[in-house]
């Protein structure tokens, strides 16, 4: 099926949020990114985002997490490089990295292009020591650094990860380096009122950068998935449930110039963001 795009907007990009529920088996979990990935390009998508944590995941952070990790020229971002290089895309997932400390690792998002380069890397920077977990007894929180960004057409892509969604100054910094679109990988745990933090959160990030927003989540049971692509005004393009499973927005550039001509919030605000 051939998707139907806007000929007003012949530039838009297909964007795809990729979810499902990684395990132990790395194996498996790159058989799944295949799958979904493939999927994706069938809907008409140039650019996958996949969740946190894509390549290994068990329900407690311990060992088998550092046991995991691996580096950059590594299993996992050679398999992601190949799958991009073979359907002609941008694929962005979350990886455990080795690090300095070989008791911790690094929680960290890549992104790769069509001829298979590594394009952007990004190390969470907030690490989950909320709501009873500590995420910092095993992960490296990121260095604070300039943010790498990528372009995919007329959309310059930034990158963050799950609890740092919190923290406004994260997304608004990524803006000031040019992002246009958002992605999140995440792997949002489930609890009370969760799932509408999750909602309200990655909202206010689109209205308040006017920007779109692409987060892709794990599923249950830990995961809360609800995976969604928010445009610059708020509204949800495109949006999943509880199952593993792609959905795929087009996102026009133009979207963006426009919408910041009507709510000019960047250039009317009188305040910086200064890293800690």
């Amino acid at each position: 099926m051939t998707p139907v795009v806007d000929p007003d907007h012949a530039d838009a990009v297909g964007v795809a949020i990729a979810q499902f529920a990684p395990t132990a088996d790395r194996a498996r979990n790159r058989a799944v990114l295949r799958q979904l990935a493939t999927t994706a390009v069938a809907r008409g998508a140039r650019l996958v985002v996949f969740p946190e944590y894509s390549a290994f995941f068990e329900p407690k952070l311990g060992p088998s997490f550092v046991a995991a990790a691996e580096g950059l020229d590594g299993e996992f971002v050679t398999a992601l490089a190949e799958l991009a290089v073979e359907l002609g895309i941008h694929i962005v997932a979350g990886m455990l990295e080795t690090g300095e400390d070989p008791t911790r690792f690094s929680n960290t998002i890549v992104a790769v292009d069509p001829a298979g380069h590594l394009v952007a890397t990004y190390r969470k920077l907030h690490l989950y020591d909320a709501f009873g977990d500590r995420e910092s007894e095993w992960v490296l929180p990121g260095t604070v650094t300039d943010p790498e960004t990528f372009a995919v057409g007329g959309l310059r892509v930034g990158l963050q990860t799950c609890y740092d969604i919190r923290f406004p100054e994260v997304t608004r910094r990524l803006v000031d380096a040019g992002a246009t679109l958002v992605l999140v990988p995440a792997e949002w745990v489930r609890g009370p009122l969760k799932e509408q933090h999750w909602r309200t959160l990655l909202t206010a990030r689109a209205l308040e950068n006017t920007v779109f927003v692409a987060a892709a989540d794990h599923t249950p049971p830990v995961g809360v998935g609800a995976s969604m692509i928010i445009d610059p005004m708020g509204v949800a393009l495109a949006s999943l449930g509880e199952a593993a499973d792609v959905a795929v927005a087009f996102l026009a550039p133009a979207r963006v110039t426009a919408v910041r001509a009507i709510n000019p919030a960047l250039a009317l605000r009188r305040f910086t963001v200064v890293p800690r």
